[in-house]
């Protein structure tokens, strides 16, 4: 989950991160407000979940209220990588002597949080990377030690920085990686980190969530729903929400299967034969019969699909699992719909058994299921 500017700064301001006078605004007259509050010059910039924006004009500085007014209006509505900005975040110019780079990212090959810093900020980190490689400072941190007071002043010395400052960085470092850490964050940065006469201050923010991790984060759930507003269908927002991988297609045969590659699969080999799927919904590993019944119920219900076809290779998902949930949702929505059904794989002849005493019938091969749930589909 991809926090916005402002989201991810409100995060930072709870961990202490040094933060300039800022105000959210959603139409001109609240970004002069705004404007007035701070009582300075500002910098009205897009809210928007891409990088880029100044670039692409969504960020501006104003020097009154009634620039700033102004400024919104033209920023407000306008598209940055086909999204529209509905707010924009209004926040006082920072008097600049210098700018820093800091983030802590998963580093996968590694198997731990590292933290990158460079002299250079303002810029991407990738390509202050080709450029200069030797002007990133690189700590991976051990999971068990975490990232202690002594290894910050290291990164903030090897930035060419001492005494006060050097502190003021290494405490704002220890502070970006508790972010991170608390917060089961894939990437955290700020960039770039603004150094004044008086400190460093963070002017901007990047935070992006491992959704695997947001039933630990109950109050990003409801905004990792809302961000999905007018990019997806009321069926997948609804899918969303059951915490089903589910993405609408035109067809009329339903398609359910267990692993993206699988399902993926399955629509080819519908499509193969002449058919449209109207979905691809996947149900991940090790689903259980209520998950799986509640997919079934849930692909059923939509009133284009004239057959469902459901392919499993048991392996973490049991086939005898994935014949009680295919049961479960039969018996609540009774026999409207013909279901077509091909699994494989640990405890397959149990669940082939299930299946055959509840009058589905199973095929040995995708190929064979795919022609059946065509035919199906159009009443052959």
């Amino acid at each position: 989950m991809k926090l916005l500017e402002y989201e991810a700064k409100e995060v930072f301001r709870r961990y202490g991160v040094p933060l300039g006078m800022s105000a959210v605004a959603t139409t001109p007259e609240q970004a002069r407000d705004a404007s007035m509050m701070i009582g300075r010059p500002v910098v009205v910039k897009a809210q928007v979940g891409v990088g880029g924006r100044g670039k692409a004009g969504g960020i501006r500085p104003a020097d009154t209220p009634e620039q700033t007014y102004e400024v919104a209006k033209q920023i407000l509505g306008m598209r940055i990588k086909d999204l529209t900005v509905h707010k924009v975040l209004v926040e006082e110019r920072l008097p600049i002597e210098h700018e820093v780079y800091l983030g802590v990212i998963v580093d996968r090959a590694a198997r731990c949080y590292t933290v990158l810093a460079s002299s250079e900020g303002g810029m991407n980190i990738e390509d202050v990377a080709a450029r200069s490689p030797e002007k990133i400072v690189r700590h991976n941190i051990d999971p068990v030690n975490g990232f202690r007071s002594y290894h910050a002043n290291g990164v903030a010395r090897r930035l060419g920085y001492g005494g006060k400052k050097m502190q003021q960085l290494a405490d704002i470092l220890q502070r970006l990686y508790r972010v991170a850490y608390e917060m089961d964050a894939e990437l955290t940065e700020i960039n770039p980190l603004v150094e004044t006469a008086d400190g460093f201050i963070a002017a901007d923010a990047r935070l992006n969530v491992d959704n695997n991790a947001l039933y630990r984060h109950k109050e990003l759930e409801a905004k990792y729903l809302e961000s999905f507003e007018g990019e997806l269908t009321p069926r997948e927002m609804e899918a969303r929400a059951m915490d089903l991988t589910y993405v609408e297609l035109d067809g009329d045969i339903g398609i359910i299967g267990n692993g993206a590659g699988l399902t993926m699969a399955t629509l080819d080999t519908v499509m193969l034969y002449g058919g449209h799927a109207g979905n691809f919904l996947d149900l991940g590993g090790g689903a259980s019969p209520d998950r799986i019944g509640k997919a079934v119920e849930f692909v059923l219900k939509d009133d284009r699909v004239k057959a469902l076809f459901v392919n499993v290779l048991g392996g973490i998902t049991r086939c005898d699992d994935t014949a009680k949930g295919i049961i479960e949702a039969r018996k609540k929505l009774g026999d409207n719909k013909p279901i077509v059904v091909r699994m494989m794989g640990t405890n397959e002849e149990e669940g082939k058994r299930l299946l055959h005493d509840a009058g589905i019938e199973t095929d040995d091969t995708m190929e064979e299921a795919a022609q059946k749930a065509v035919q199906l589909a159009r009443g052959v």
